[in-house]
């Protein structure tokens, strides 16, 4: 691996120079989770050079960079991002949408600084570094086999918490851009399914990462796939059944879900611990309620669903944790994968490692064939039934359990999962309240 400075040669002076560009660029990235609050300050963690910022070319900064903002609870870090940034002199025209601003001050004073993962340059510079495991600086890179060389990389704009580069239609790299200590379950999930022989899920090829926070993974790009929320909406549109499709994607799940049973702890559900999820649920709720109005009238029947669930029973193992029909590809043989597995982002890393009931996986599954039957006209809730049900027998097939034999715990993760559904819509996207409200509807009343 080529030498390389592991800071820039003056520190301390490189974030007051940086902070102007990043107090304006950072806030409309579509991966920045503190949207709607004010930056107040910023911290540099680490800065890397992992190409010279003092040669005739570009140079690639390496930042992990916390940013600070008000109305976090007290005594949590603020949050901490991964920046890659692209440095020149002279930026050429191709590169002008990438651009974040010129430095006026500091060690770069003069520099022009963009997006580095738009540079093909600097992209396919990342993926040498990840081709040749060892360390520069913070940074250590790492990998599980031989990789070829000269892949021409390209940046997929589909992602929103993270960001991800594929290499020549052969891999896809994905770079978590906030970061939190620990091994991101993205990568040690997807690790330990390989371990196991499952082969629903793209294996880990490389990785890197600074101390124990995971930064990035290079997996198996699958190109000759689709997602199962689109062929859901395919379906949809040209008044097709989906339900061969949904019992293969049931068995595929059983089998990642018995694959990390096998491969990592469980721990039995008891019934303190099934109370506990309750009230987390019921909580939930209560603060759904509040900042929407339209389920306090279903407040009463859900916290019913709630309570039912405190009696479940069975075990607790490590899951997806954000499963639905966009997390599936479907490979023109049939056969389904499996991906994905950082967990909801906007959670804590503890949360999302932590063991779960396997049936929180199939609620959200659930939930994701009533999303795609409501994108048709006329909203064919029993097109959603059928594909529930071929989901659950496909699943219990291979799991030899059917999710719908516990439907106290089913039924309230689903309905956690559409309350959570309710207060995102009313957030973002009102046009689209109604289709986890048809959903409450249906569970407080029993249904």
């Amino acid at each position: 691996m080529p030498e390389t400075a592991s800071t820039t040669r003056a520190p301390a002076a490189l974030l007051p120079s940086l902070a102007p560009l990043l107090h304006e660029w950072l806030p409309r990235q579509r991966w920045f989770a503190g949207k709607g609050r004010r930056v107040t300050g910023f911290t540099l963690e680490a800065a890397t050079e992992l190409l010279p910022l003092d040669g005739t070319g570009p140079g690639l900064l390496h930042l992990l960079v916390r940013v600070e903002q008000p109305g976090r609870p007290t005594g949590t870090p603020a949050d901490c991002y991964q920046i890659l940034l692209g440095v020149r002199t002279q930026l050429p025209p191709r590169l002008a949408p990438a651009l974040i601003g010129r430095i006026r001050q500091g060690p770069l004073a003069g520099r022009a600084v963009y997006e580095g993962l738009r540079d093909p340059r600097l992209a396919g510079l990342l993926y040498e570094r990840l081709r040749t495991p060892g360390r520069i600086g913070p940074l250590t890179f790492q990998g599980t086999t031989e990789l070829p060389a000269s892949l021409a990389p390209r940046v997929l704009d589909t992602e929103q918490s993270n960001s991800s580069l594929v290499y020549g239609d052969t891999y896809i790299l994905k770079i978590f851009r906030r970061v939190s200590p620990g091994v991101n379950p993205d990568l040690e999930l997807p690790l330990a399914l390989a371990r196991a022989g499952c082969a629903r899920v793209p294996a880990p090829v490389a990785w890197f990462e600074s101390g124990a926070s995971t930064l990035g993974v290079l997996q198996p790009y699958l190109r000759d796939s689709r997602d199962g929320w689109r062929l859901a909406l395919d379906a949809l549109a040209d008044g097709r059944e989906f339900t061969t499709e949904a019992h293969a994607l049931g068995r595929a799940t059983a089998e990642v879900h018995l694959s990390l049973a096998t491969a990592l702890p469980t721990e039995a559900l008891l019934r303190t611990q099934t109370e506990h999820l309750a009230a987390e649920m019921d909580q939930r709720l209560h603060a759904a309620a509040q900042a929407v109005p339209a389920l306090l009238p279903y407040v009463p029947g859900l916290r019913s669903v709630f309570a039912a669930a405190g009696e479940g029973s069975g075990h607790l193992q490590r899951i997806h944790g954000d499963l639905h029909l966009g997390q599936t590809l479907r490979a023109a043989d049939g056969g389904w994968s499996v991906i994905d597995f950082e967990g909801e982002p906007a959670k804590p890393l503890a949360e999302r490692c932590r063991p779960q009931p396997a049936v929180r996986d199939v609620a959200g599954m659930l939930r994701s064939f009533d999303y795609a039957a409501r994108t048709h006209r006329p909203w064919s809730p029993e097109w959603a039934a059928r594909c529930r049900a071929a989901y659950c027998t496909g699943y219990a097939e291979t799991s030899g359990t059917d999710p719908r034999e516990d439907p106290a715990l089913l039924r309230a993760y689903e309905t956690d999962k559409a309350v959570y559904e309710v207060l995102y819509e009313a957030r973002n996207r009102p046009d689209w309240l109604p289709v986890p409200m048809a959903a409450i509807e249906r569970l407080a009343g029993g249904e």
